[in-house]
């Protein structure tokens, strides 16, 4: 039983908001595109899941493209702002893909996948898929940055070879533990770089030495 307060408070809470249609499709088209490919499912399919008419879905969506288009803008999503050190968020990213790996729906990296799929001759898709995986580099190269690295922007490059190629791995092998061993790979980069990452993820870059 809820207390007089919990029922108050249940009955006070909003509710909230209904899912639009635009937004009921593109959800059901992230799940199939992602989970069985863009070139598997087509728009009858994602209408039928939706409970829809094509005519419906496209008012939403003018062309397959165009929900493709949407599809993958709507998984381009920015990095979360962060107060830790730089060197923890660059080796907590290793963190969160394996952590990634281990879920029974990881398809693997869904810019990537499209332009396996769709072909380089798809511009769209090539555009978004290098606007992303650039968004990440870069966000590498800040944090490098930060940390008083010299050649930040070449390490950076490194550390996003280092990601993708753990995302290949696990695929082939799924192994979550791929992701692990990128992440020491990553500290080993950290360190030549003059960044003193320690026994674990709290880094600091390393200063110089005080004098004598």
């Amino acid at each position: 039983m809820l207390s007089s307060e919990q029922d108050a408070r249940y009955r006070m809470a909003p509710l909230p908001p209904p899912q639009t249609m635009k937004e009921r499709i593109l959800q059901t088209a992230d799940k199939l595109f992602y989970l069985q490919g863009i070139r598997a499912i087509g728009v009858d399919t994602i209408a039928a899941e939706v409970g829809i008419s094509k005519r419906t879905l496209y008012n939403h969506f003018p062309s397959k493209d165009a929900l493709i288009a949407a599809y993958l803008e709507r998984r381009f999503v920015a990095q979360r702002p962060s107060d830790k050190p730089p060197a923890e968020q660059i080796l907590a990213t290793f963190d969160s893909l394996e952590r990634r790996f281990a879920a029974k729906d990881f398809r693997g990296c869904p810019f990537v996948n499209a332009v396996a799929e769709l072909g380089p001759a798809d511009r769209a898709v090539k555009k978004i898929a290098i606007a992303f995986k650039e968004s990440r580099r870069v966000w590498f190269r800040d944090r490098l940055t930060e940390l008083g690295v010299a050649d930040a922007e070449a390490l950076a490059t490194q550390l996003v070879l280092l990601v993708d190629g753990s995302i290949a791995q696990d695929l082939v092998r799924d192994d979550p533990a791929m992701a692990r061993a990128a992440k020491e790979a990553a500290k080993v980069l950290l360190r030549n770089a003059g960044v003193d990452v320690g026994g674990d993820a709290k880094a600091v870059k390393r200063g110089k030495p005080a004098p004598q």
